[in-house]
């Protein structure tokens, strides 16, 4: 977190699992639906997204727009299986996937309540190829990098660079927001204050320790 004294003039905010349902909860409704099998879906994050990944693999090209989705969703449909061992369906895999994941209005209008008291807000994302619903987001982030359009991905220090140069601050005056223990230690690391999300009640309360004004926005039992 930060000290009390911090000055903070922006929230930077991941959005799967952060703006949106809990990722582990699409990821279970979606495997429930189609009859996946979990452990084969695992397994694949692990070899793909865990600390010890290799560098390049299919998931970091498709974050950073080197693969195109099509491509991705054959190369995980092959890795695969549902409970009773027949392949899974290659076309529009990932879509299917995020059909399950639903914007969270409780942490939407928490980035409403900074931008009422005059913050700036920014969305930093590491795309799977995903549709973004822009017609919402728009309206609550001054500033928007998405992996697959810069070519980084978090945890690369220069993926938070690049969001810092766009919002014109330094590391120390920003505060960011994610989901992911590896993504916050890299966004630490660059003297950025963190927030770990777990809920967005939590989240609130632990901005509210950074941005004082927030805590007028607080429940009366937790303020």
């Amino acid at each position: 977190m930060a000290s009390p004294d911090a000055h903070i003039d922006a929230v930077i905010f991941d959005y799967g699992g952060v703006l949106t349902t809990p990722g582990r909860t699409a990821i279970a409704a979606w495997t429930q639906a189609e009859r996946i099998d979990p452990e084969t879906f695992s397994a694949v994050l692990k070899n793909w997204l865990s600390r010890r990944a290799a560098p390049g693999n299919p998931l970091h090209r498709l974050e950073t727009g080197e693969m195109p989705v099509e491509e991705f969703n054959r190369v995980l449909a092959d890795r695969l299986r549902t409970e009773d061992g027949r392949p899974v369906e290659p076309d529009g895999l990932l879509a299917r996937l995020f059909s399950f994941m639903r914007s969270d209005p409780v942490m939407l209008r928490l980035v409403e309540d900074l931008r009422r008291l005059g913050l700036p807000t920014a969305l930093l994302s590491n795309s799977w190829g995903n549709n973004y619903p822009w017609e919402q987001l728009d309206t609550l982030f001054d500033v928007a990098v998405i992996s697959s359009e810069v070519g980084r991905r978090k945890p690369d220090p220069d993926i938070y660079r690049i969001t810092l140069e766009r919002l014109g601050l330094p590391a120390e005056r920003a505060v960011f927001v994610d989901d992911g223990a590896p993504n916050i230690e890299a966004a630490r690391q660059l003297g950025m204050h963190t927030v770990l999300h777990d809920s967005a009640e939590q989240t609130r309360r632990n901005l509210a320790e950074l941005v004082p004004d927030l805590r007028a926005e607080l429940p009366q039992e937790t303020a």
